[in-house]
């Protein structure tokens, strides 16, 4: 193909966008078009910017959804929840800014100078930050723990401020931190009340359940009667129990020579009880029929980072 053939068609095509674009200000011009016609060209053009944003946002959210159920190959979006939350921020920005200027165009066709109207915005813009100071700390501190990754939509955190709130992360908002507590309530946190961030690294806390083997007892039966409780358990209160429980192998502590069991429950923040009262109980009544005199002691809880390492 002749090159200069290719060169006359971009020229033609340069031209043609030149004159579209021309075309388009001339109608924003004072003498492109009547009033009716800007107005109404003002407002279209607001709205295909508003559901554009709306378009973007929904298949993000979509994106995000399918890469949470393995459906998506654009999977890289799973490891940064803070995604979801700056895409939401990102539009709520555009939609504001394009919302603004074009009310500033509309009171331009009603006599309103349009750069008077933008420097009137901006001191009075100005104006309500210094009156509303706690907003102004409510959004500077939702940047702030979306940048550091001090926590991120999905994490089990326990916050610190005001009060105390325990619980998994929904939304890091603009003006309010949103957490679902144990309760399954909906918590709204504001940002600038926020003090301490705690975050549960396993999304849980690690309980340990050391189970002495009775003494003369037979291990195999004893890790039979403990597995039967601990499956209980984990049928029971799943809720609280957040992921299946691991019970260890026969252990033998050195330089004492008894032997142990230990189960591995991650659980809830703040439900230790269940652990260190139901399932203690229910091991101590189970295994009393090898031992009658089997005690508390004998099944200490403890609660600590390192995970089992050894399973049957």
């Amino acid at each position: 193909m002749n090159p200069n053939g290719l060169s006359d068609v971009a020229a033609v095509a340069d031209t043609n966008v030149v004159t579209v674009m021309s075309r388009v200000w001339s109608h924003f011009s004072s003498h492109g078009s009547s009033v009716g016609t800007r107005l109404i060209l003002i407002i279209l053009l607001a709205v295909l910017v508003h559901v554009t944003v709306r378009v973007i946002r929904n298949v993000t959210e979509w994106i995000i959804s399918r890469s949470h159920a393995h459906q998506s190959p654009l999977d890289f979006v799973t490891h940064a929840p803070k995604f979801v939350t700056l895409i939401q921020l990102i539009a709520s920005a555009v939609t504001f800014v394009m919302y603004f200027f074009a009310l500033g165009l509309v009171l331009q066709e009603f006599g309103v100078n349009l750069t008077g109207y933008l420097a009137s915005a901006s001191i009075l813009a100005l104006a309500i930050s210094f009156g509303s100071q706690g907003l102004v700390q409510d959004v500077v501190i939702s940047l702030t723990l979306i940048f550091s990754d001090a926590m991120d939509a999905g994490d089990m955190v326990e916050i610190v401020g005001t009060v105390s709130v325990t619980g998994r992360v929904e939304e890091i908002g603009l003006r309010f931190t949103t957490l679902r507590n144990f309760y399954n309530q909906t918590v709204f946190i504001p940002n600038r009340t926020i003090g301490n961030v705690s975050r549960f690294v396993h999304g849980g806390v690690y309980a340990f359940a050391d189970i002495q083997v009775p003494a003369g007892a037979d291990a195999a039966k004893v890790t039979a009667t403990v597995e039967a409780a601990v499956k209980g358990m984990w049928s029971q209160f799943g809720a609280i129990i957040l992921e299946e429980p691991v019970l260890g192998a026969v252990e033998t502590a050195e330089g004492g020579g008894w032997q142990f069991l230990r189960v591995h429950f991650k659980i809830w923040p703040g439900q230790g009880g269940l652990i260190e009262n139901t399932f203690r109980q229910q091991v101590i009544s189970a295994l009393r029929k090898y031992d009658p005199q089997y005690a508390d002691w004998q099944v200490p809880v403890t609660y600590r980072a390192k995970t089992v390492s050894r399973t049957v």
